[in-house]
């Protein structure tokens, strides 16, 4: 994110040498990243510069040094579901990126044994109970991967109000940004999409789209494929995915006058890795001028110059 940067300066010279632009030197849009180690309670650091002037045949002699103050803001992110399928992606491509990374989930730390995972602060909580005063001070972005199957009143309340609750609490503690993994608009009569899970994504999306209409960002993936653990199990979905995704994108020529057909997205929508999902959400995460709705081909377009 972009960090303040404050300066005095006190230069001596020649009364006749004409005073160098200090705009020139130092740029008001200087921008600043600054790793995990950096800590929150510490983040004013003080340079000391030297700065000489002289003109062609003028010795400066009175140099001084310019204290610079700058207010370097870590980056920090808050990961709603992140011991879930989706949300441990994202939280291992942060880290991997030197990004602190706080995960919130009812589950809490996942049970599995990577490295990784020693650098993410875990949290166990719900987000309709959870103490906002532990989890969102001094985030730079929240990337919600809250959802799930269930009862009507339970699809509802996961994909719809547990979001939209977020959403409001991110926006009243300043957070400056909010990526909402979300679903994908599927080419069927909207009657058909009456379900809670697509209902309440939609609420979700127009609530991100309203409080951060200029910083919001909505993700929209088909199938998600990757090693998804179940209990001690892990389901291999990329043995299915991938090949799936690897057909469409070789007959998309043939297949892209189809697309126009109802429904033909149940069976055309190309799946998309979940490494594609968490690169392209931490991308949004750190580019200011990502915002809106991301289709499955700008999620992997995202994801691939996230990867360069």
């Amino acid at each position: 994110m972009a960090s303040s940067l404050s300066y005095a300066a006190s230069i001596s010279r020649p009364p006749s040498s004409p005073s160098p632009n200090l705009r020139t030197l130092f740029p008001s849009g200087i921008r600043s990243r600054a790793s995990n180690s950096i800590s929150h309670t510490n983040r004013f650091l003080r340079f000391g510069v030297k700065c000489s002037y002289a003109d062609a045949g003028i010795k400066d002699t009175n140099s001084r040094t310019i204290d610079i103050e700058a207010d370097i803001k870590a980056e920090r992110i808050v990961v709603l579901g992140g011991s879930g399928f989706v949300g441990s992606a994202i939280c291992k491509a942060a880290v991997s990126r030197g990004i602190e990374v706080i995960s919130l989930s009812r589950s809490g730390r996942p049970t599995s044994l990577n490295s990784w995972e020693d650098q993410v602060t875990w949290i166990t909580g719900d987000v309709f109970y959870v103490n906002w005063d532990e989890v969102l001070p001094g985030a730079t972005a929240v990337i919600s991967t809250l959802g799930g199957f269930g009862s009507e009143e339970q699809m509802q309340r996961i994909n719809g109000e547990a979001n939209i609750i977020s959403v409001t609490a991110a926006k009243e503690y300043g957070i400056p940004k909010f990526i909402l993994i979300s679903v994908h608009d599927y080419n069927i009569p909207s009657f058909l999409l009456t379900s809670g899970y697509f209902t309440g994504k939609r609420k979700a999306e127009s609530e991100v789209l309203s409080k951060y209409p200029s910083s919001g960002v909505i993700l929209r993936p088909g199938f998600i494929y990757g090693k998804r653990k179940v209990g001690n199990y892990e389901i291999p979905l990329d043995l299915i995915g991938e090949p799936i995704e690897r057909l469409l994108n070789a007959t998309a020529s043939f297949t892209k006058p189809l697309n126009s057909l109802p429904a033909s997205d149940l069976i055309l929508a190309p799946p998309v890795s979940v490494d594609d999902v968490a690169l392209a959400a931490v991308n949004a995460a750190k580019d200011d001028d990502c915002f809106g709705v991301f289709t499955i081909n700008q999620i992997k377009e995202a994801a691939s110059g996230a990867k360069v």
